[in-house]
């Protein structure tokens, strides 16, 4: 509980009794590793905390392709965070790559907190800004950018991202060919 204690704290202004009753009302859970934690066509009721571990955010196309949206890593949150927040249904796909633990934040004790925490509302906010944040530079990235330069920076936002995750989902991430990523592994380590 340590982890988000401390990312909490620095979100928010938050007493140790605010978060202790915030905190109480969460739930502690190790997944296995390629666990599902929320599946498309259900509605979100949970947002995830992860203390340790790693989660892949997929979703899969009208032919059957699954494609790599998102990876989260130790102390970020994570969810469908739009269809939570809207209450419908999520396209995506929330799955564990290694063992994982999570702290679930269930509606509920979503919606408590920003009723009784002095700056909950705040902490909803900042969560959704990191969210928009985050697909705006992925957007931007996959459109702007090239895939070399999107393969250099990819350890930036993911450290230590080619020991955790198969190869093919950082291909499919990157939004190039498993090929394409093995050519490029191989132009920079012969560059080295």
């Amino acid at each position: 509980m340590e982890q988000i204690r401390q990312v909490m704290k620095e979100m928010i202004k938050v007493s140790e009794d605010e978060l202790n009753d915030f905190l109480n009302q969460t739930v502690t859970k190790t997944f296995k590793r390629q666990e599902i934690l929320s599946r498309p066509n259900t509605v979100p009721n949970d947002i995830y905390f992860i203390n340790k571990g790693i989660i892949r955010i997929s979703v899969t196309d009208n032919e059957g392709v699954e494609h790599t949206i998102h990876f989260a890593l130790e102390n970020q949150f994570i969810a469908d965070y739009s269809n939570f927040i809207q209450k419908q249904r999520s396209i995506y796909t929330l799955q564990t790559l290694e063992e994982t633990e999570v702290i679930i934040l269930p509606r509920a004790t979503i919606e408590w907190g920003y009723k009784y925490l002095t700056e909950g509302q705040k902490m909803g906010r900042l969560i959704a800004e990191y969210y928009f944040i985050y697909q705006d530079d992925r957007i931007k990235n996959l459109y702007v950018r090239t895939p070399k330069e999107r393969y250099d920076s990819i350890t930036e936002v993911f450290p230590n991202i080619h020991n955790r995750v198969p190869q093919h989902m950082i291909a499919s991430y990157l939004g190039i060919t498993p090929i394409h990523l093995s050519r490029l592994k191989k132009s920079v380590s012969e560059k080295i």
